[in-house]
């Protein structure tokens, strides 16, 4: 029965989330306070729900990671190439360009935008991989390099699209001063923490139990912990931002519309390039996720620390994930479907 159970909530997974989402929204209308409340439980710009949410999402995907493979699956040098090149040189222009066209009239929700496009996901990245059948091995390792490459160049990127990009598009130019520590200290509560655990969880089970225990017994009993981590997640998101969702719809829309061109544009790209280039599905899928999700906790850590909580930056940023959610979901019904091509 408890298997049965087990895939009928994944079999569903899509209408649980769209059901917390719902959820989340009518909390944070019909308690108007609620987020005056999970507030309280923040630590400067991270608030503690949020964290704990994404960290236990995240540990069950990476304690089936097989870590001693890792350095095994960028034999493939020519698809590393094309993720990191889609990744941090395509899309970073390609969300310049869509906010730069979209919302020149809004510079506030513009630059909160672009802010977003710095950064890929080392987070959220790891669930959708694992949904869409990816490979692990290969997730966990491009989420470590776009982490590094994240907390050596977030700063520098940032002053070439906000000082230099700008004035050149007919804008005027924003300042940002963000430390290399800033940014560290974000990739190390979003990745690093998980990412530890993990890894000492994984190596424990195996030097005390064998590694068939800890594939027949503890994996499928730490798994389903990945989805109720994520529904919880985003019952406090939508909690959180549920009255500001009601009464500011069409600025909600005016930000969302181009991240969901983003989203679907980084997806199908990297998607039928990495085809192109010969790689397999799981291979595929995951460079895929990689490039088409971003660090929404970075952005919205910088929107707030430079601009300020009550900020369009800071709206930008929270709303980014609301949209992601949804979109990635979707996109993972795309990647299981696509799948018959490769077979």
């Amino acid at each position: 029965m408890k298997n049965k159970r087990l895939n009928f909530v994944d079999r569903y997974l899509t209408l649980w989330i769209f059901l917390a989402m719902g959820i989340g929204i009518t909390l944070g209308n019909a308690y108007p306070s609620i987020n005056l409340l999970i507030d309280q439980y923040s630590l400067g710009t991270t608030n503690i729900p949020l964290a704990l949410g994404l960290i236990i999402m995240m540990i069950p995907p990476l304690v089936k990671v097989d870590f001693k493979n890792i350095p095994v699956v960028f034999k493939n040098r020519k698809l590393l190439f094309i993720s990191l090149f889609i990744t941090w040189i395509v899309g970073p222009f390609l969300m310049f360009l869509l906010a730069t066209t979209m919302l020149k009239d809004q510079p506030e929700y513009l630059t909160g935008l672009i802010i977003i496009g710095l950064a890929p996901c080392i987070a959220m990245v790891i669930v959708w991989n694992e949904l869409a059948g990816g490979h692990r091995e290969f997730a966990a390792g491009l989420v470590g390099i776009n982490s590094l490459l994240q907390v050596f160049f977030f700063s520098a990127y940032a002053y070439f699209y906000l000082e230099i990009m700008l004035p050149l598009f007919g804008l005027d130019s924003i300042e940002i001063n963000l430390s290399f520590l800033e940014v560290a200290k974000t990739v190390g509560i979003y990745l690093g923490l998980p990412f530890g655990i993990a890894v000492c969880l994984r190596f424990w089970i195996l030097k005390k139990k064998g590694e068939t225990y800890l594939n027949t017994k503890f994996i499928p009993r730490i798994s389903p912990f990945t989805l109720y981590a994520l529904l919880f997640t985003i019952i406090i998101m939508f909690s959180l931002k549920g009255q500001l969702i009601t009464e500011l719809p069409m600025d909600v829309i005016k930000v969302a519309l181009p991240l969901v061109i983003f989203f679907l544009v980084m997806f199908f790209l990297m998607f039928f390039v990495a085809k192109w280039s010969k790689a397999n599905y799981a291979e595929t899928a995951t460079v895929a996720f990689t490039a088409s999700g971003n660090n929404f906790e970075l952005a919205i850590a910088v929107a707030i620390g430079v601009f300020g909580l009550n900020s369009g930056q800071a709206f930008a940023g929270v709303i980014g994930p609301l949209v992601e959610v949804p979109a990635l979901i979707l996109l993972v019904k795309a990647s299981l479907y696509l799948k018959k091509y490769f077979l």
